[in-house]
């Protein structure tokens, strides 16, 4: 079985260096900004709506996490030319300013992004342009914001932020794949302080896309419930400022969280469906928790992945009663969506937030979960707990697996 986890640890015969999250910021359809987040979070918040940005009139899915538009017009350089900083670069441009009110001085060595579509909107505008035959002034921008790293450069410049940016897309694992490769380079001294995150907008050819699979459902997203039917698209984007403990330390910065350990794999199974027996996910939670150097047991709370598709949860079912049989377990998708590339930044943001304000987040609509698994489901509403030590899983199309360990700050 192949495994694409970052070798850095090999390369360097110094002692690893802690690694911690000093500030980050989020927009999602739970809200703009962390305390915004932690409240829907709380309040169990259902933030999944009828689509309104695009016609579903001939889709099977009616409905999505999306991010009003309302939210968004704080960043729009000219009010004649919307797309001057496009949605995406929007979304980044949120949570960077976000983390960057908390840590002004934080000047990135690079920046390292998951997403799945970049810039698909803007490709989308301009392939409908050149197929209807109409002249488009904005055609030359929109073909310009397509590639992915467009939007992370957009918003990185309205900061005045002048690094390298680096993109990662493992499908759905992307986010978590960036906050892991971010990891590895500051925790090996390839740098000390790195921006870090994902993001990935709403469009309706990968709605009609999910749709036109029969992945999406008509109904309730119904996270490991026996009867779920599909899942529901989201969009956002989360961003970490990671550097080492002693920087931290010595700098008096306060500590949100630390990142322990990062695993990940490829099954090689199929090209949307992951292996049934969880050997995927089993193998990246392995390393993740290998690499943290820590038992199974010690793990209080999953944040699972989660799609509620058929395959996909029971696949990660059975990793997760496998590996950690004790931890408790939600996917927050049933409250917000599915976020692709930005999933795992977003809901590792989703984490350390839990474990900030002492409680777990709930896994929306569950009922009853399948008879052939048994999981700690954290049904219908947020759990008061003192989480200590928590794990993100994501799951991507073409077997990504990466699995991220996070722990709470000095108290």
């Amino acid at each position: 079985m192949a495994s694409n986890h970052d070798s850095l640890m090999d390369a360097t015969a110094s002692p690893p260096h802690r690694v911690v999250i000093t500030a980050m910021g989020c927009l999602s359809p739970l809200g703009i900004g962390v305390s915004s987040t932690e409240v829907s979070l709380r309040s169990a918040s259902d933030c999944i709506t009828p689509v309104d940005a695009f016609d579903v009139s001939a889709c099977q899915g009616k409905t999505a996490g999306q991010i009003p538009d309302a939210w968004l017009t704080s960043h729009c350089r000219d009010a004649d030319a919307p797309e001057e900083i496009n949605r995406a670069a929007r979304f980044l441009l949120h949570a960077m300013e976000e983390a960057h009110t908390a840590r002004p001085e934080f000047e990135p060595e690079i920046a390292v992004i998951g997403t799945t579509s970049g810039g698909m909107l803007l490709g989308e505008r301009f392939f409908r342009s050149a197929v209807s035959g109409l002249p488009s002034r904005r055609a030359a921008r929109w073909v310009r914001a397509y590639v992915p790293q467009a939007p992370v450069i957009d918003a990185m410049q309205s900061l005045g932020w002048n690094a390298p940016c680096r993109i990662l897309s493992n499908a759905c694992a992307s986010g978590t794949n960036a906050l892991g490769h971010a990891f590895s380079l500051v925790r090996t001294g390839k740098n000390r302080r790195v921006v870090c995150g994902g993001y990935d907008v709403l469009c309706q050819l990968v709605f009609a896309g999910f749709d036109a699979l029969r992945a999406y459902t008509p109904e309730l997203c119904r996270p490991f419930d026996s009867e779920r039917s599909g899942l529901v698209l989201g969009e956002g984007a989360a961003i970490f400022f990671l550097e080492t403990m002693d920087d931290a330390v010595a700098a008096g910065r306060p500590v949100l969280a630390e990142v322990t350990g990062y695993g990940s794999s490829t099954d090689n199974h199929h090209l949307t469906q992951p292996n049934p027996d969880g050997s995927g996910p089993r193998l990246a939670m392995q390393r993740a928790i290998a690499d943290a150097g820590i038992a199974a047991d010690t793990i209080d709370y999953i944040n699972a992945h989660g799609t509620a598709t058929p395959f996909n949860d029971a696949c990660e079912a059975r990793a997760i009663a496998d590996v950690c049989p004790s931890a408790k377990v939600s996917s927050t998708k049933g409250q917000m969506g599915h976020s692709l590339g930005a999933a795992g930044a977003i809901e590792a943001a989703v984490c350390v937030i839990a474990m900030q304000n002492q409680f777990l987040p709930a896994n929306l609509h569950f009922r009853q979960g399948d008879p052939d698994t048994s999981l700690d489901v954290i049904a219908g509403q947020a759990l008061p707990a003192s989480p200590k030590r928590v794990m993100s899983n994501s799951l991507g199309f073409g077997g990504a697996n990466a699995s991220i360990i996070l722990e709470a700050g000095p108290s």
